[in-house]
């Protein structure tokens, strides 16, 4: 029987051990929250914010690629055979008349080119200058053999005229691509801000409010420690004890609801921020006041120039202005200049090539003349014009919109820093009237109406210093939304949230 025993102890240790950690109904972590520290815990599991920074990477790498075509550009073509066995017409100048001509050729063949964009004052014009080496063994057989080689060096300059200049228009949509992906996160981690706010104000209520509650269950039994002294004394005065200690089960009542709704709310936080359920949030209510000063001026100019949004309007209104000159260059008339110089050789003889080269040169100019297309070209332009307004309308709106939302809160701001700083002084006394009135209870001067009541407004009064002061805090964050400004640190939200790199 002992060995028995002594084998379940060891099994169950061992068990024990391997059990991980991980999974134990007991491993929990207490997480002191703060609003900054729950803002960096949502920053770093969100998986959105993630996204949006694999996103900002990718368009870097876009504006990369595009600033690379501004550079010189090596590239080859081989053609190494191209055989060619086949039968063709072709027309034959002798008989005056086609006949079919079997074909049997072989071609090696290389391209080697250098090619650059021209750029005059760092402003690339469209235009290309390339060096070429274009060289090949042509072999012809039809009952002999025919080889011929051919080799040419030549520089090649390349410019259109009256069309829109593809390759500046492309590296600055790129630069407008990687600026809207950043301004979009950093406007993300702002409603991340906004969001994880209300989540942090509303576990930062419930927990005040148990203290609210504790201090008016402890009012209450020093109420009550009071008339159960004076029912002894008096007998008239036992329901004075009775009564208070309905009052006292009332709250205790109220308390466990709170708690209740805290313990929600806590799930509902851990969720948000990607914490596991086993741990513990514990947020301690702190009271920070710093009267802020704020010109409203000031903060619409700071909306105008930082929020995201107007800026984000403003690189549509530049996309469709981009688009619109494209638009204009579509089927329209258009001139393509080409020039060449540089030296041939052709010989039968390999040994030859690098012998006696001929200049060579060739001139191009190519112009598209468009004659009629029943109003497609302007009908396009038209389109693109009114984009171009449609854009112009909502960055007015927007406009309008921050400097409505601006003035609002800084009013509201205003209005419940000076409430909370009333509030606070009245937080200075209201624990030492209600001391004072028990006392005055406990010696008869007034009644248990009268003291209840003073009780009732202490609760009322710690009540209205939170709401007040929760106002205080998220017109704050309301402000911080419409202006990107973080008053209370003196920074530009566009500076602290830019993504790194």
């Amino acid at each position: 029987m002992k060995v028995w025993k002594k084998c379940i102890a060891v099994c169950w240790f061992v068990a024990v051990l391997t059990v991980p950690a991980g999974n134990s109904l007991y491993a929990r972590e207490v997480v002191h929250l703060t609003l900054d520290t729950a803002v960096d815990i949502a920053m770093g599991s969100s998986y959105h914010i993630k996204q949006l920074e694999l996103g900002i990477e990718r368009n870097r790498y876009w504006l990369k690629a595009r600033q690379a075509s501004l550079k010189s550009r090596v590239y080859m073509n081989l053609k190494a055979p191209e055989y060619k066995v086949v039968s063709d017409y072709k027309w034959n100048s002798t008989l005056k008349k086609d006949e079919i001509i079997r074909e049997n050729t072989r071609l090696w063949q290389m391209d080697l080119a250098v090619r650059q964009p021209v750029i005059l004052l760092g402003y690339p014009t469209n235009g290309y200058l390339s060096l070429n080496n274009e060289v090949y063994r042509y072999l012809q057989q039809d009952g002999y053999r025919d080889v011929n080689y051919y080799n040419r060096y030549y520089l090649k300059f390349e410019q259109p005229f009256f069309l829109p200049n593809e390759l500046k228009n492309d590296i600055e949509a790129a630069k407008l691509d990687l600026e809207e992906r950043e301004l979009d996160y950093i406007s993300d981690r702002m409603r991340l801000v906004d969001r994880i706010a209300d989540d942090y104000y509303d576990l930062f209520e419930y927990t005040y409010n148990n203290t609210i509650y504790s201090h008016q269950i402890e009012n209450l039994k020093k109420i009550a420690g009071v008339a159960e002294e004076a029912a002894l004394l008096d007998t008239t005065r036992v329901f004075d004890k009775i009564q208070v200690q309905v009052e006292l089960a009332n709250i205790q009542e109220e308390l466990s609801k709170n708690q209740s709704d805290l313990r929600r709310q806590e799930a509902e936080s851990k969720q948000n921020l990607r914490l596991s359920i086993e741990d513990s949030i514990y947020v301690k209510p702190t009271f920070t006041f710093e009267p802020i000063t704020v010109d409203a001026e000031q903060a619409i100019e700071y909306g105008f120039s930082l929020n995201p949004n107007l800026r984000m309007l403003a690189i549509d209104k530049r996309k469709d202005e981009i688009d619109l000159s494209n638009t204009r260059g579509w089927d329209a008339f258009h001139v393509n200049l080409e020039m060449t110089y540089g030296l041939e050789k052709q010989n039968e003889r390999y040994q030859s090539m690098l012998e006696e080269y001929n200049s060579s040169y060739s001139t191009s100019l190519n112009a598209y003349v468009p004659i009629w297309d029943w109003g497609r070209r302007n009908a396009r332009i038209e389109a693109e014009e009114f984009s171009l307004k449609i854009t112009e309308l909502r960055i007015e709106e927007e406009q309008s919109e921050i400097r409505s939302d601006i003035l609002i809160a800084v009013k509201n701001l205003q209005e419940y820093q000076k409430r909370t700083m009333n509030m606070m002084e009245s937080m200075k006394i209201v624990q030492e009237i209600t001391d004072i009135s028990i006392e005055q209870y406990q010696s008869g001067n007034i009644s248990l109406q009268d003291i209840l009541q003073i009780v009732e407004r202490q609760k009322e009064t710690e009540v209205n210093f939170l709401e007040t002061y929760q106002g205080y805090r998220r017109s704050l964050i309301r402000l911080m939304m419409y202006t990107y400004y973080d008053y209370e640190n003196d920074i530009s939200l566009i500076e602290k949230f830019r993504p790194k790199g």
